[in-house]
């Protein structure tokens, strides 16, 4: 993993926990449907197990340069996804692993940043629990595994703050490594 990388996760795990300390969001209107039959959140753009619509988990920097969709002339910590503001890609050895998402981004089962763990619970019953360390400043995590993929929702116990995407080995060593896309 490249050391921008591990320094940009770790300043976004540290601005998140500090973000939770201000006022939340009610999060978005429940979605009845379930994993299978899933509709998204009217106002919302959806992120998925797969990646989004256009950014493919595991597409390479070279593809998604060349498609004109990753950005790397901007004054930031990594490359950026047009179209995508609020979407931070994460690549190792130049594949696309994990993609953290922002509002106003959410799952096909609507749970975005925002949303009620107890919705997220709900929607993803079989979600693992992850706990923070003692002692630091990051987020309990729940992680929805569905084969070699998974959502990673980073939580303060009320409410998600982060939602990563993306192949489930990679999610997890984030969580207990504290590695963000930068």
């Amino acid at each position: 993993m490249k050391l921008r990388q591990f320094v940009f996760i770790a300043t976004l795990l540290t601005a998140a926990a500090i973000a939770g300390s201000g006022p939340r969001s009610a999060g978005p209107a429940p979605v009845d449907s379930g994993p299978a039959n899933a509709e998204p959140v009217s106002h919302t753009e959806v992120v998925d197990l797969n990646g989004l619509p256009d950014v493919e988990i595991g597409a390479t920097e070279e593809e998604l340069t060349a498609r004109g969709i990753l950005r790397a002339d901007v004054d930031a910590c990594g490359p950026l996804l047009t179209g995508h503001e609020t979407v931070s890609p994460v690549f190792v050895d130049d594949r696309l692993v994990l993609l953290w998402a922002g509002e106003p981004m959410s799952t096909p089962e609507g749970v975005s940043a925002g949303s009620p763990v107890a919705e997220v619970r709900a929607r993803y019953p079989a979600a693992s629990r992850l706990d923070a360390p003692q002692g630091t400043y990051r987020f309990d995590g729940l992680l929805a595994r569905r084969g070699d993929r998974a959502y990673l929702f980073l939580h303060d116990g009320e409410v998600v703050h982060k939602v990563i995407t993306g192949y489930a080995d990679w999610a997890r060593r984030l969580f207990h490594e504290g590695h963000g896309p930068c």
